[in-house]
This record gives structure tokens, sequence and C-alpha cells, in this order.
């Protein structure tokens, strides 16, 4: 069974979007092609703990095994040598980035204090979008007595779109809660 926000996107959202831009062609229609939830734990170089800690805590929002993350370059500023963990990743797509989402927009995001939605300008230019979350533990996944420190992610949403307005009425479409301008 394909996920709720799946079902939906085929039902409706994908005739929405061609008669709001004119497509002649299904295939033209924008869709998601990946979302990508990134911690950068600075910290975990000299605590390596707190790198274990946030690869389970994004295992358990995501559903899927985080990958550790190495530095590419050497940075003295900041006491980084190459090849130091630095972070962790997943990629997520299919059934488990629909589901992910279908989270994030509808538990997770209402659970920021002072939720007044996202803001609609962190388009990069060709469709996708980024959103910093800064807090783990707004997701119910996160057991909030067990979490040692509070990290932030970055969640970036990859399209097919070519142009933002493209990407912005996929995901408004979708349900992403943007805020009023």
């Amino acid at each position: 069974m394909a996920a709720r926000l799946l079902e939906r996107y085929r039902a409706e959202i994908t005739d929405k979007l061609m008669t709001e831009f004119s497509y002649k062609n299904r295939h033209q229609v924008p869709r998601l092609e990946k979302v990508v939830v990134n911690m950068g734990i600075g910290e975990g170089t000299q605590n390596p703990k707190l790198l274990d800690q946030a690869s389970e805590e994004l295992s358990a929002i995501t559903g899927q095994k985080a990958v550790i993350r190495k530095a590419r370059k050497s940075i003295a500023a900041f006491k980084l040598r190459e090849g130091q963990n630095v972070g962790c990743m997943v990629t997520l797509r299919g059934d488990r980035m629909w589901e992910f989402l279908d989270r994030l927009f509808n538990v997770a995001l209402p659970r920021v204090r002072d939720f007044k939605g996202v803001s609609p300008k962190a388009f990069d230019g060709r469709g996708n979008y980024t959103l910093g979350v800064r807090e783990q533990i707004i997701f119910p996944e996160v057991d909030y007595d067990s979490v040692e420190r509070i990290t932030g992610m970055n969640v970036t949403l990859c399209t097919t779109a070519k142009t933002d307005a493209e990407g912005k009425a996929l995901l408004g479409h979708i349900g992403m809660p943007f805020r009023p301008q």
C-alpha cells in the first residue's frame, strides 16, 4: 500500500499542476525525487558519543540507518582534520520519503513553538527547498528524556521542477505549511 501523501499526489495534485502550468503531458509535472536529512555535529570531533546519539536519533526519525559524514577539508581554526566524523545524513526515496513528509508536515512542524509557517524564500533557483529545523525533539520518535544535547537538522526536498514557482506550487499542494506573505 502506497503512502497517503503519494496517493493524494497521484489522484489530485498532478491534475491541479497540469492545469496550473498548462503541461501537455503528465510526465512534465514536477515530482519529489528525494528528501535529504542532514545533521551537522561540530562537537562530534571531541565527543564521538554525541555523533552516535545523533545518528541513532536520525535513524529513529527517518526509519532508515543514518550514514556518518566525514570532513572533506582540514580547517585549523575549527580544530578539524580531513577525515574526522562531523555529522550524519539520510537520503529518503519512495514510500519512506512520503511517510516522512507526512509526519513532518502534520505532526512535527506544528509542534514547533510559535509556529507561523515555513519561509517561502528558501528555494535554490531550481525548485529544490531546504528547511532548517532547530530542534530534533519536535519529532515524536525522539525520546525527550534520553536527549543529551538538542541539535538541529537540515531537510532538503529535491524536486524535478525547473523553476522555484513550480517547486513552490508542488510543495504547497502536497501540504507544506508556507507562511503567508
